[in-house]
Formats: structure tokens, sequence, C-alpha cells
């Protein structure tokens, strides 16, 4: 298997609110919700730099397609790095998720390993790591 993904779905309690978070609150280029004509088919596709997709999908729907029964939800579970190019930038995209509808779990603040970094979790309790890292500045 190669080193990359080409998209990342998040299964979301709430498909309108969690478009409005990600669409109105960020800025996120999308087409909407779309497959409303397929049964549990209503996702949303986000397009994301370097090809990458992000999607969200209905959390009962993403579960009956994986054919998996829904658990225990955690928000630890994972997190979704957002590496920014300033210091600067992580205090201002927190704010943006906060403004957004998000909710802060870590404010800004230095990080044990040399950078800068905050915490902020979307309306369904995604965990997002917004950080600036001397050692891994984006290209673009």
């Amino acid at each position: 298997m190669d080193a990359r993904f080409a998209a990342l779905t998040l299964g979301v309690d709430d498909l309108e609110r969690a478009y409005k978070f990600y669409h109105d609150g960020f800025g996120i280029a999308s087409k909407g919700i779309v497959g409303k004509e397929f049964e549990r088919g209503d996702v949303a596709f986000f397009e994301m730099k370097d090809g990458v997709t992000l999607a969200i999908y209905a959390r009962d729907s993403l579960t009956w397609d994986a054919g998996i029964a829904a658990g225990g939800r955690s928000s630890i579970e994972f997190s979704i790095g957002y590496n920014v190019r300033e210091e600067a930038e992580v205090d201002s995209v927190l704010k943006q998720a906060e403004q957004a509808g998000g909710k802060i779990v870590k404010p800004g603040q230095k990080a044990f390993w040399g950078g800068y970094h905050g915490y902020f979790a979307d309306p369904d309790g995604h965990l997002w790591e917004i950080l600036w890292s001397p050692q891994l500045l984006p290209e673009n």
C-alpha cells in the first residue's frame, strides 16, 4: 500500500449542521450535499489540498454502509492535524472554529516538542489539532 490516502470521511449526527460548519465556517469548497436521490446516500465532499477529499456522511448511514454496529464514541480515537505556516495562525484558526460552532478543547500554547498548538472539536466531537511546527511547515 502506498503511503497516502484520498479521502477522510467523518460520520456526523446532523449533516446540514456539519456542512455549514466546514463550508460556511471555514469556506472550504464543496458542491453541497449530494446523493439525496439514494437511500442513505446524502454526503458532502470538500476539496482539500494535495488531492485529498474530506467527506461528511450521516453516522448511522456510515455504520450501515460499513456493515458494523454503532458503538460508543470518543473524540480521542484520532485527531486530524492541520499544520499552519506561522505560529499566530494557530490562534486564528482556533478562533475561526469557535465562531463557526466548534468548541476549543485546548487553547493555543507552546508544545513540549518545540512548536505551538491547540485543539478544537467540531460540532460532532471530531478532534482537530491546529499546529505550527518549524520542522513540518506546509509547502503551499
